[in-house]
């Protein structure tokens, strides 16, 4: 059985984006973890537990959609789903070297 592995989800998920930030949303520092559970005909389902910069984040729905399609497009994903998680809190200290060089920080 072809599996995916972690590296590939994330870099899946490198595509999928925050509206209103111009940095994807591994680099943002929201994918907390990264489940996955064997499926019939060699396939996987995978988990994604993320969070959200902050709890009144308008376009909650939209990301959890983007992240959901990305990841069944993946050959060996038979489905996937988004659980969004607020422990521990998403801070500004979760960005990625490169995200922050994105936004200007430091």
């Amino acid at each position: 059985m072809a599996t995916v592995t972690q590296d590939e989800v994330l870099s899946a998920l490198k595509q999928c984006y925050d509206p209103e930030i111009p940095v994807n949303i591994v680099d943002l520092g929201l994918i907390y973890d990264v489940h996955f559970e064997a499926a019939p005909e060699e396939k996987q389902d995978v988990k994604i537990d993320m969070t959200l910069t902050s709890q009144g984040c308008p376009a909650h729905v939209m990301i959890g959609e983007q992240v959901k399609a990305r990841l069944e497009q993946l050959p060996g994903i038979r489905n996937a789903s988004v659980n969004v998680v607020w422990t521990p809190p998403w801070s500004p200290e979760r960005l990625s070297p490169e995200a922050r060089k994105q936004l200007g920080i430091e």
